[in-house]
């Protein structure tokens, strides 16, 4: 089995957030998007950023941080695009710990715990907070056609929902699984 791959999907439009907001600069002045990045790298040292083209700057960021950038030409077209994007990007990948851009709350050992169930067998594996699935999402590569396969908005939410019965349930008291930023006002906590 190849490495659990992290994919960082940094490629949305963020536009409630009134700014570049994968670049807000967060209380320790570190670029939200750059601090998901760090937490995502401590779980799993290969990973991959998928951007929008025009997204130079954050690429480059990402890239000191040890981030592959793989950028999505389709991205515009919804998460679908960017999260088949990563994933044709690791072709020897023996899965994938799917993180958000927008969502630098998750502690590491949380990321930590989803790597592991992948490795571990588990096929699919998400930490749940109160009863609702959080993230990140972990695939594991019997998925690989269905995740290269996909397009839209909706992201892998059709595979997660057909295949619930697959899903290994990481029971977590992480409020950072369920915390992602579309507003400024969400910095402020839950």
């Amino acid at each position: 089995m190849g490495p659990i791959i992290g994919l960082l999907l940094a490629a949305g439009q963020g536009r409630r957030f009134g700014s570049d907001k994968l670049l807000h600069l967060l209380d320790e002045g570190t670029p939200m998007a750059v601090l998901a990045a760090r937490r995502l790298k401590a779980a799993c040292p290969a990973s991959i950023a998928v951007l929008r083209p025009e997204q130079t700057v954050l690429a480059g960021l990402l890239a000191e941080e040890g981030l592959q950038p793989v950028f999505c030409a389709a991205a515009r077209g919804g998460m679908g695009h960017s999260l088949a994007a990563g994933v044709a990007a690791s072709p020897a990948a023996g899965g994938w710990l799917v993180a958000l851009g927008d969502m630098p709350f998750i502690q590491p050992q949380t990321l930590l715990q989803v790597a592991r169930a992948l490795e571990a067998g588990a096929s699919l594996a998400a930490p749940w907070l109160n009863g609702q699935r959080g993230h990140p999402v972990g695939f594991a590569a019997c998925w690989r056609a269905e995740l290269l396969a996909l397009a839209g908005d909706a992201g892998a939410r059709d595979i997660l929902g057909r295949h619930a019965q697959a899903m290994v349930r990481i029971e977590t008291s992480d409020g950072g699984v369920l915390r992602d930023v579309d507003m400024p006002g969400d910095l402020a906590g839950p």
